[in-house]
């Protein structure tokens, strides 16, 4: 939305404090004392891992990156805060649909989405294996043990080959403290938010010490109705120094969680002919509404519920061989349990054209008149998954189970000449299983499953949507509804890297090349009659299809130079091309072990980046520019209807299998951070990028109810269309201001703006049946002010600290995204108010 008198005041104070700040703080420093003050963002933390977690502050050769400090963290990001929200004070940094629910926020980097942004936590990726994805539901309180995050952008300087055509992000977590103490904090915020939270640190008692954290937090809402939640978090480190040459770390780290989800929803309601509610829309939900929510028997039930646990733990060594040699390892393994809710069987849209009222006048769902659907069935048994010819409706869970384990090496060799040679290996084993299984019939008896290897097969069983439930109570192959496949994915990589530097220059060549394999598996749409074995792709044994292992190489390299043009003063370029594998959602037709017909190419990515640096004791200045282009790029995308050439519908639930799209990203960031006196910061970051699709793409339609290809290969006019869902111009100042010893205040300022909506791929071909050039919709512009403020006493070696938060102060109405299912409304003013003692 405009800004109003009130934000263009602040704008305008801001802008001043800037200008003096400029004017005045031209203190130089020497090299040695700039140097220090880059790296003291790791605290006095034991820190492990070093040759692996590749963090922006030990290259000499620069990246363009913002580096988040422990103390940060903690202030702004601890409570009902999404995870990503820490990171939106940084150029090209965008985040969205925080009002969504628990975790659900999504966060995109100089125009990329998660899937295309790599996240490591402590050199471990945590991209999803199959898509990339990450979910922040998943690493709930994450803010409470994270030591440093590193956001890189663009090539940044991991030397591993993984998916950062967007950037890295560097998550290191606490280790071992070196001293003794603890902490117990509570929180609360709005809408019943409450977390208490108790850490202690044994500190290195000889050679061992241990620190540990546990917490628990619930609310009975994030900000729109029904996405109430719930879970734990708990975090064990051990470390162990038996010498000066040897250093091993061990953290466990989980996070169970449960909460309910809110989806994207048209502006304006549409209606059945009959009169009643086909798709409810803000009009009548208001921005807090939730068309997937309503009430069970009197009590509260989401459509969308997400549950999950994924426990992870890794095992580091760093070994100091000799004072040139050094070699670090990271061992790790997760394990994830959970899935979400939704309906099967007879959807509400199409109960609601029957003439059943599933959703009230406010547009939430009338979950009894589900039931008295129900009740309408012969026999009370459901049959069927199409939205119209299907008997019944249930309540299931899509299951997505996965076992994930793999290591990370690096050796790094230092002549102490000025060369520094790094060679290592990155190994990963991937398995996952997804199947959906009943969590409520709603009046139903039971479900009738029929597929190729279980006719006419009766399920009577259901199983709770729990985190803590889904480690080991979840569907026999009996029990299974919809779908039942696996897929293993297996990773080898090597890489390397030759860096010089001197007082004048630093330059650095770095490769990796990687082999990555996929194997799918079905129990669901073959058996021994269909199958056997079809030119040697597809074997069947035992009530299951399985596919042949596929192999496919990828490559990257990255190259950079920096020059010292005085001490205060560097250039760098920086760049680098990536040959990438595509995702295992690209490579297979949808709930099959078929592979994609023309087998998917590798991705190539190209960046080429620019910048410069001022450094002095009080005052940092980064400009940078960049150049990425993203070539053979594949993607799917779901939607409800297929239009054929006269624009008629000819059938709903279909894929789109999109090919060859390029996007082309270029831009240019500046931040700086100042300190204007003692006690007073002052910082702040500007973006411009300009992010579109270059050329047209290949696509094909596939019906998901049969997965056979509807339409075969066509073009779709892509070229000069606007890449959506991140803002392309970004802006924000921000400041922290010590008023006294025990008391300070900070605020942020956020301005977003050239927002489009996302490409609609429906949209698009409708367009391009009647001739019409697609341009996609531009949202409006906004700005968010956010407030918080710290006081605290300290008792001898005690200490009471009391932490308050307002975000979105004005409580600003905006729309943060739009898909092609509707818009998001973004959050609306929230708060949390934290006490901690420490000791």
């Amino acid at each position: 939305m405009r800004l109003n008198s009130t934000k263009l005041l602040l704008v305008g104070a801001f802008a001043l404090m800037a200008s003096f700040t400029f004017a005045q703080v031209v203190e130089p420093t020497d090299s040695t004392k700039v140097e220090h003050d880059e790296n003291v963002s790791l605290g006095e933390t034991l820190i492990i891992g070093k040759g692996v977690i590749d963090v922006a502050e030990g290259r000499k050769t620069p990246v363009a990156n913002t580096v988040i400090t422990r103390e940060e963290i903690q202030d702004k990001a601890v409570g009902n805060v999404e995870f990503p929200e820490i990171m939106k004070n940084s150029p090209s940094v965008y985040v969205a649909d925080q009002a969504s629910g628990f975790g659900d926020a999504k966060m995109f980097l100089r125009g990329f989405d998660q899937s295309n942004t790599a996240y490591l936590l402590n050199g471990q990726p945590i991209n999803g294996m199959e898509d990339g994805n990450v979910y922040w539901s998943n690493w709930q309180s994450m803010t409470d043990v994270a030591n440093v995050i590193d956001v890189q952008r663009g090539l940044g300087s991991s030397k591993l080959a993984i998916s950062s055509v967007g950037g890295t992000v560097n998550i290191v977590t606490k280790a071992t403290d070196l001293k003794q103490g603890g902490f117990v904090r509570y929180v609360a915020g709005n809408d019943s938010y409450q977390k208490a939270t108790v850490g202690y640190n044994t500190g290195m008692k000889g050679k061992w010490g241990a620190s540990i954290l546990l917490d628990y937090w619930t609310a009975h809402r994030k900000y729109a109705r029904g996405t109430g939640g719930e879970g734990q978090s708990y975090f064990v480190s051990v470390g162990y120094k038996p010498n000066d040459r040897h250093q091993f770390n061990f953290m466990l780290f989980g996070a169970p969680q449960e909460h309910d989800q809110n989806y994207s929803k048209p502006l304006v309601t549409t209606k059945n002919s009959n009169g009643t509610i086909n798709t409810p829309g803000y009009d009548i939900t208001g921005r807090k509404g939730n068309s997937n929510y309503g009430f069970y028997k009197g009590e509260a039930l989401s459509l969308r519920t997400n549950y999950y646990h994924k426990p992870v733990t890794n095992l580091n060594w760093d070994y100091t061989i000799n004072e040139n040699a050094s070699l670090s390892t990271v061992l790790y393994a997760s394990m994830g349990r959970g899935g979400g809710t939704g309906n099967l069987g007879r959807g509400l849209f199409s109960l609601s054209q029957s003439g059943y009222n599933v959703f009230t006048d406010e547009g939430a769902i009338n979950w009894d008149e589900v039931e008295r659907y129900n009740k309408t069935i012969v026999g009370g048994i459901g049959t069927g998954t199409s939205s119209t010819s299907s008997k019944g409706m249930v309540l299931r869970a899509s299951v997505n189970n996965h076992l994930w384990y793999g290591g990370v090496t690096n050796f790094n060799y230092d002549t102490k000449t000025g060369w520094a040679f790094n060679v290592g290996a990155d190994v990963r084993f991937y398995e996952g299983d997804h199947f959906q299984q009943v969590v409520n019939y709603l009046g139903l008896d039971g479900r009738q499953e029929n597929n190729k290897n279980r006719e006419n097969n009766l399920i009577t069983n259901t199983y709770k949507a729990n985190a803590w439930s889904s480690l080991f109570d979840s569907a026999d192959k009996k029990d299974r509804v919809n779908y039942d496949n696996s897929e293993k994915i297996n990773y080898q990589g090597g890489f390397g890297q030759v860096e010089y530097s001197n007082d004048i220059v630093s330059g650095f060549v770095q490769g990796s090349v990687s082999n990555q394999s996929y194997q799918k598996f079905d129990r669901w749409n073959y058996n021994d009659k269909s199958v056997g074995v079809v030119d040697g792709e597809i074997s069947y044994k035992d009530g299951e299809a399985k596919s042949k292992v596929r192999n496919k190489t990828g490559w990257n390299i990255k190259a950079g130079l920096a020059v010292n043009i005085t001490p205060e003063n560097k250039l760098f370029v920086n760049a680098g091309k990536y040959s990438r594998q595509a995702f295992l959602d690209n490579v297979f037709m949808q709930n099959t072990v078929e592979f994609i017909d023309p087998a998917v190419d590798n991705e190539e990515i190209l960046g080429l980046e620019a910048g410069y640096k001022y450094v002095t004791r009080n005052l940092k200045v980064n400009i940078n520019a960049y150049y990425t282009k993203w070539e053979n790029r594949t993607d799917s995308y779901t939607s409800g209807n297929y239009y054929d050439i006269n624009n008629v519908k000819v059938t709903q639930d279909v894929r789109y299998l999109l090919t060859g799209i390029t996007q082309l990203h270029k831009g240019v960031e500046i931040d700086f951070n100042t300190k204007i006196q003692k006690g007073w910061t002052l910082r702040g970051y500007t973006s411009y990028g300009d992010w579109k699709y270059e050329g047209n793409a290949d696509y094909r339609i596939q019906d998901q109810n049969s997965n056979s290809i509807l339409v075969g290969n066509r073009d779709i006019e892509l070229d000069k269309v606007k890449v959506g869902n991140a803002a392309q111009f970004t802006f924000g100042l921000g400041t922290k201001v010590d008023v006294t010893k025990n008391f300070s205040f900070d605020t942020d300022f956020n301005y977003f703006a050239r927002l489009y909506g996302n490409v609609d791929v429906e949209s698009i071909l409708k367009d391009q049946v009647v001739g019409k050039k697609f341009t996609g919709e531009k949202l409006s512009p906004y700005a968010i002010v956010d407030l918080g403020a710290t006081y605290q006493v300290k008792f001898g070696t005690q200490k009471l600290r009391f932490r308050g938060n307002i975000k979105n102060l004005f409580n600003d109405q905006y729309l943060s995204r739009k898909d092609a299912y509707g818009y998001f409304w973004g959050l609306g003013r929230t708060w949390n108010l934290g006490v901690q003692y420490s000791f």
